[in-house]
C-alpha cells in the first residue's frame, strides 16, 4: 500500500498544477475560521458577529464546519480527474504497466491517494473545529465537546465517495474537463429522475428513492445545518424540526457506491486496450 501511495504522491508533487490545486484544497477549509470571525453590519444600526450568536457552540459546530468544508471538495476533484487525464496524455499509464505495475495496483494507487488526502483533510477539519469551538463555545465539558463527532466520519466517507466517483469518470472519458462535465450531467440526471418518480408516484416516495442516488446519497451524509441553528435559537418552533443526524445506513450506501466506482474503474482499465 505505502509503495503505491508513495509512487502516486511523487507524480502529483512533481506536477506544478497538481501541487497548486492540492495546496488550495488544504487551505480553503481554513476559511471556516474566517467565517467564525465574520461581522455583519446591519444597515449601520448594529453589528452581527456570528461567533457571538452561539452557532459555534459544541456540539453544533461539528455539523457546521463539516458541512461548509465539504463544499470545497471540487478543487481536489480536479486533482483526481487530472491524475487520470495526465496518465493518458503523457502515456505514463502504459509505461507503468510495462515497468511491472499491474492494472489492479494502478487503480489501487489512485484509490489510496484519495483515501490519504481525504484523511488529511478530515484531520485538518478536526483541529480547526476544535480550535474554533474551544474559543467560542459556552460548553467545555468533554462529553459535550465530542458529541456529534460522527460528522467527521461522515465528512471523510463523503470525500472518499465523491473522489471515487471522479476517479471513475476520469477512467471513463480519459479527459479532465469531460470528467468534470459528467459530474454536472449526473447531477441533472438525478433531478430528472426525481421529477419522473415524483410524477409517477409522489414526492415523498421519490425523495426516498433519490436518497440512494450517488450524488444525493453523498449530500445526505451531512444535511444543511441552518434549520438546526434556527431550532437552537427558537426551540418552540416544532415545525422546523428535522432529522440532521448521521445514520449508519447512509454511510453504508455511500461506501457501496465507493466500492462500485473503484471496481468499475478497474474493470474499465482491465478491458481497455492501452
Amino acid at each position: 500500500m505505502f509503495r503505491l501511495l508513495n509512487l502516486e504522491l511523487q507524480k502529483l508533487l512533481l506536477n506544478r498544477a497538481s501541487r497548486v490545486l492540492i495546496f488550495i484544497s488544504f487551505i480553503l477549509p481554513f476559511f471556516v475560521i474566517l467565517l467564525s470571525s465574520l461581522k455583519i453590519n446591519v444597515f449601520g444600526f448594529f453589528t452581527l458577529e456570528l461567533g457571538e450568536l452561539g452557532v459555534f457552540n459544541f456540539p453544533l459546530i461539528w455539523h457546521l464546519t463539516t458541512f461548509f468544508a465539504s463544499q470545497f471538495k471540487f478543487f481536489f476533484a480536479i486533482v483526481v480527474v487530472s491524475m487520470i487525464g495526465n496518465e493518458y496524455s503523457n502515456k505514463t499509464i502504459k509505461q507503468n504497466l510495462i515497468d511491472g505495475l499491474s492494472k489492479k495496483e494502478f487503480i489501487l494507487s489512485k484509490f489510496y491517494t484519495i483515501v490519504f488526502f481525504s484523511l488529511i483533510s478530515t484531520i485538518l477539519i478536526f483541529f480547526i473545529t476544535l480550535s474554533i469551538g474551544l474559543y467560542y463555545s459556552s460548553y467545555n465539558e468533554v462529553s459535550i465537546i465530542f458529541t456529534n463527532i460522527e460528522f467527521l466520519l461522515a465528512y471523510f466517507v463523503k470525500l472518499v465517495g465523491f473522489f471515487s466517483l471522479c476517479l471513475f469518470f476520469g477512467m471513463l472519458v480519459k479527459r479532465s474537463a469531460f470528467a468534470l462535465g459528467f459530474l454536472f450531467i449526473l447531477f441533472i440526471a438525478e433531478w430528472i429522475a426525481f421529477g419522473i418518480l415524483a410524477w409517477k408516484f409522489n414526492s415523498k416516495t421519490a425523495e426516498s428513492i433519490q436518497n440512494f442516488f450517488p450524488l444525493k446519497s453523498m449530500y445526505k451524509l451531512i444535511d444543511e445545518p441552518f434549520q438546526r441553528i434556527t431550532m437552537s435559537k427558537f426551540p418552540d418552533k416544532v415545525n422546523l424540526a428535522y432529522d440532521y443526524s448521521v445514520h449508519a445506513y447512509e454511510i453504508i450506501i455511500v461506501l457501496g457506491w465507493t466500492f462500485l466506482f473503484v471496481f468499475l474503474s478497474y474493470k474499465l482499465l482491465k478491458r481497455r486496450d492501452l
